[in-house]
This record gives structure tokens, sequence and C-alpha cells, in this order.
């Protein structure tokens, strides 16, 4: 039994979960990575096309992001300290 989001079959066509190591660079032109997680167990790679940066909820996220993590992160890239849930969830209503 799962949750069930709506947009989440349409938001799946611009945001995928990335499968490879973190230190791959298979990101598409257009797309970066993130890495999404409250823990750093919990941490996923996704990456998102570049339009989201325009969007005021996702920079909201980013600010989060600098005054948790600041410009200098061990994982070497850009994390955003939320749920993987809440992230989905976010990104499902940017893609609409």
């Amino acid at each position: 039994m799962g949750i069930r989001l709506p947009g989440m079959p349409h938001a799946k066509k611009f945001l995928r979960r990335s499968l490879v190591s973190p230190q791959s660079s298979d990101v598409p032109k257009g797309h970066f990575a993130v890495y999404v997680g409250e823990t750093q167990s919990e941490k996923k790679r996704y990456v998102v096309p570049i339009s989201y940066l325009r969007q005021s909820s996702f920079q909201n996220l980013l600010n989060q992001a600098e005054e948790e993590f600041g410009y200098d992160h061990p994982m070497g890239g850009l994390t955003i300290p939320c749920s993987e849930e809440m992230f989905l969830k976010l990104t499902s209503h940017l893609s609409c």
C-alpha cells in the first residue's frame, strides 16, 4: 500500500531518481543533480530540470539548504534538507 499524490505520474516525466553512483556525471543538459533527505543515510540523488530554479517554492528549499549546509557540503553536491516525500510533492506541483 502506498501514498498516491496527484500529479505524480506527470512529475515522473520531468523528475527522475538517479540510480547511479553520486560521483557519476550523467546529468542531461538542462538539468542538475540534488541530494534529498533529512539524514545522511536517507540521502537520495535526483536529477531535476533547471526551470525549477525560477520557482519561488524551489528557491525556498535552496535557501533552507544554504542556511543548513552553507556552500561547502561534504557530499560535494546540492543537498536539500527535507524528506523525500515532501520533495516529490513539491516537484509534482512544479511540473504541472
